[in-house]
């Protein structure tokens, strides 16, 4: 038997040994799959308003409801992860995703699919217990890299979602998507049985109500926990501003259908080769400065999806430009949130990205609204609203010139 000194040395060592590179690739996977759940639906829109005779504002609340199920299951199932050992969990609700898939599959009517989406988004928060997991695991030297490789997978998984549900859907029912999916998430399930990383801390005696009071505590007394989700609602909300509406504006505009909508993720490709990069930058230089580029980044998508989007090739470059925007600002308020505390990680992340999909819920409501009343110009100046919130966010709040990762207590 080890003293509770030897435990405590065997924890440390564990702890500083970090990742190896292989387990950090895993991790990136397994983000990427989980997450590409909650994308699908976008470029089979209008496939989906046809196969159930509704209206595309009918989908488009379908969509929404699949963001806030992801926000309400971030803010009532991620701090779980400060409880329970992360390794059971995180394997726990893949099981509940590939069951929330599989309804949505078999959904006979657009009833049953929105409820069937909502749970879809419910039971995909793994990604975001995985992220402050590899957090805690990372070398502190080196959490900035981590992170950004994990978060690349995170964005591939986005990406690649769309492509491969669109070119699915050109070739088969739009419903084989999610029995796909269901697949997917099964065959990764069995491969992180055996390799996930284990958690060192175990199950922790913590009460799940007062882990819930204590949000709005940890929201309360940290500064830069509030500009993150201020930041994260904003830029993911103008990234769903573009992905609830381009399949309506690609078969209204240029008469093209989900195969092509869906090829377009791949632009995203730019965003995932600098991921790492990004990592780098905030670890080297500046959050506040790679946020900032962030929201630059976003806002010179805006105007050239208002100024050229009637040009397939002024889509092409919006496309770049935003999903540059949506990595830099999801990388570096990671690194800010990440390194405020070690023992609330799992509660800062959960706040953080409740708010995060949150503006991705609206952001998609609000463009599609202005779609149906307003067209493309309507979406171009909802995407505005929601840039100068982040840039009055990024004025007011001030994120850190430098990241300092908290130790094992908080501060």
């Amino acid at each position: 038997m080890l003293s509770v000194s030897q435990e405590g040395l065997v924890k440390t060592l564990t702890e500083k040994r970090g990742l190896t590179r292989g387990q950090v690739l895993l991790l990136a996977i397994a983000t990427g799959i989980v997450v590409a759940n909650l994308n699908y639906i976008q470029p089979l829109e209008a496939l989906i308003a046809q196969s159930y005779n509704v209206t595309r504002g009918t989908v488009g609340v379908v969509a929404m409801l699949t963001q806030l199920g992801y926000a309400f299951g971030l803010l009532l199932l991620v701090p779980l992860g400060d409880i329970f050992d992360r390794n059971h969990l995180i394997q726990f609700m893949l099981v509940l995703a590939v069951v929330s898939l599989l309804a949505a599959y078999a959904a006979p009517n657009i009833i049953w699919f929105g409820a069937a989406s909502l749970l879809v988004g419910v039971t995909s928060v793994a990604p975001q217990m995985i992220i402050p997991f590899s957090a805690y695991l990372a070398d502190g030297l080196h959490g900035g890299r981590v992170l950004g490789s994990v978060m690349s997978g995170l964005l591939t998984g986005i990406l690649l979602s769309r492509s491969v549900s669109g070119l699915l859907a050109g070739f088969w029912p739009w419903q084989s998507v999610y029995l796909v999916a269901a697949i997917a998430v099964v065959i990764l399930l069995v491969v992180l049985h055996w390799y996930l990383p284990q958690d060192p801390r175990g199950h922790q005696q913590l009460n799940y109500a007062q882990v819930l009071r204590s949000l709005p505590r940890l929201l309360r007394q940290q500064k830069h926990l509030q500009g993150s989700a201020i930041n994260g609602f904003t830029l993911f909300g103008v990234s769903n501003v573009l992905w609830s509406t381009l399949a309506f504006y690609l078969a209204d505009q240029f008469k093209l259908g989900s195969t092509v909508a869906g090829l377009m993720g791949l632009l995203g490709i730019t965003g995932v080769l600098f991921a790492p990069y990004i990592g780098r930058l905030v670890d080297r230089v500046s959050p506040r400065r790679t946020i900032g580029m962030g929201i630059m980044f976003s806002t010179l998508a805006f105007v050239a999806f208002w100024l050229l989007g009637h040009w397939l090739l002024g889509l092409v470059i919006g496309i770049v430009l935003l999903d540059l925007g949506t990595q830099f600002g999801q990388i570096s308020n990671q690194a800010i949130v990440q390194s405020l505390s070690r023992t609330s990680g799992s509660r800062n992340n959960s706040v953080f990205m409740f708010s995060y999909f949150m503006g991705g819920a609206l952001g998609t409501f609000f463009a599609t609204w202005a779609w149906g009343r307003f067209g493309w110009n309507g979406v171009c100046v909802v995407a505005a609203v929601f840039l100068l919130v982040s840039l009055v966010g990024h004025l007011v709040w001030r994120e850190p010139v430098k990241i300092v990762r908290a130790g094992e207590r908080d501060d």
